[in-house]
């Protein structure tokens, strides 16, 4: 996302994406909206995994995917489309920005959860077209 700055959490899901299969292009921190909705352009990815650690996720996720979701290529607009971390920074009122994110266009909303690389992988399983998945 545009304002966080973090990689260790960038690092993480590449990882972990990885291990399951997942060919993974990450584009580092602090990536304006319209260079992700460039790089899916180019590269047509099955999911776009968004990671948020500043507690900005429910702004900048929320106002990335409704960039994507809002583009003429339909390749763009229907990218799967997952955000998880620290999605505000409200402690226990973050609950009600997952189904604002959902709302926005998210397909899978996972926040702050005990195990993220298993709901993580739960959430790309689903939605994974056969083949997709190693």
């Amino acid at each position: 996302m545009s304002s966080d700055s973090h990689t260790w959490n960038l690092v993480f899901l590449q990882l972990l994406l990885e291990e399951s299969g997942y060919q993974v292009t990450n584009l580092g921190p602090c990536v304006p909206d319209s260079e992700v909705i460039e790089a899916v352009r180019e590269i047509r990815p099955f999911a776009v995994v968004i990671s948020s650690v500043n507690g900005h996720g429910h702004l900048d996720g929320a106002r990335l995917v409704r960039a994507l979701r809002a583009d003429r290529d339909p390749g763009v607009a229907g990218v799967l489309a997952v955000i998880g971390g620290k999605l505000g920074i409200h402690g226990t009122g973050n609950a009600e920005l997952a189904a604002e994110l959902s709302a926005a266009g998210f397909d899978a909303v996972l926040g702050e959860v005990a195990e993220p690389a298993r709901a993580l992988r739960l959430a790309l399983d689903r939605a994974a077209p056969a083949g997709v998945a190693a």
